[in-house]
């Protein structure tokens, strides 16, 4: 090809050996492919959150316009009664205090839950992926082997090492149960994403002379915000919305938020209010939707990043 001022123009950008276009072919927009992606995902969307919508528009009206039935249509006058009574007035039994009680029973079993477990594990993870011990490998089979054991077998032991210690029907016995079985798949996490790092790292603050918690605090710390925020949101789901541990471990008064909120819901007393049940759910749930919404994106990167390498 020549240009009027006699210069031979080899090729265009963008432009084949042939003259043509160079690059992948567009993708049509609405091809099969595209069609039964979104289709699926918008099917599991809608499967999941219709029950969610039901909750909230059910909780945002009152008991006479509930009788009508439609449980799809949108409230006709918004009332947050419902959701004061689930807080503070619902009965749980002979206590009438709705789930605050309960609230605080939960947030004082999960922050320390939270915080011993995940600490432990993550010292845990950090021996096995890069200090080789004597017996690392038993540690970490039986670590494993913990993990996938099926909590209800291990009821009744827990119930009778807790007694021993004098702290059954406690919250800082709860607080052990947690601690114990969240340590397994902690370890685990904390393992693999400690080896995905690269060993160079490690070695060449060996080579300077940094010890155990040297690299641990100034290397590896820095390095592990990713999996520390899935193990944040793992644990508090899994002990917020713990009900099991709670109702076995602990007496009433003790409650966590969980229990409380099967006793208001399946209260036989009075007459059943389902927009201050329907409240009350979403009011236990709150907690961890909201941790998962704010560090959601760094929940994804760390579990990637445990998955490169095992």
């Amino acid at each position: 090809m020549v240009d009027p001022t006699g210069i031979t123009l080899h090729g265009e950008v963008g432009a084949g050996a042939d003259g043509g276009p160079r690059g992948p072919r567009p993708r049509r927009r609405f091809s099969r492919r595209n069609i039964f992606i979104y289709g699926t995902l918008i099917v599991v969307s809608v499967y999941y959150l219709l029950p969610l919508y039901v909750m909230i528009v059910t909780s945002l009206k009152g008991m006479p316009e509930i009788r009508l039935g439609n449980i799809f249509a949108p409230p006709m006058e918004i009332t947050f009664q419902p959701w004061v009574k689930a807080w503070a007035q619902a009965c749980t039994g002979l206590n009438c205090d709705g789930l605050s009680r309960g609230f605080m029973n939960s947030v004082i079993i999960t922050v320390p839950s939270v915080i011993i477990s995940i600490v432990i594990a993550s010292v845990n993870g950090y021996a096995l992926a890069n200090w080789r011990f004597k017996g690392a490998d038993v540690f970490f089979t039986i670590l494993i082997f913990g993990a996938f054991i099926p909590y209800q077998v291990m009821l009744y032991p827990m119930v009778i090492i807790l007694r021993e210690m004098g702290i059954y029907g406690t919250l800082g016995g709860l607080v052990l149960v947690h601690t114990v079985f969240g340590m397994p798949i902690l370890t685990l996490l904390f393992r693999n994403y400690f080896t995905s790092i690269p060993e160079e790292l490690f070695k060449a603050a060996r080579v300077d002379g940094a010890g155990f918690w040297t690299i641990y605090f100034k290397i590896m710390l820095p390095m592990s915000l990713p999996i520390f925020v899935v193990a944040m949101i793992i644990q508090i789901t899994g002990i917020w919305n713990d009900f099991l541990f709670g109702v076995v471990y602990t007496r009433p008064d003790t409650y966590p938020m969980t229990v409380q909120l099967n006793n208001i819901v399946n209260s036989v007393q009075g007459v059943k209010e389902y927009n201050v049940n329907m409240a009350a759910t979403l009011l236990t749930g709150l907690v961890p939707l909201v941790i998962y919404f704010i560090s959601g994106k760094l929940f994804v990167r760390g579990i990637a990043a445990g998955a490169v390498k095992g």
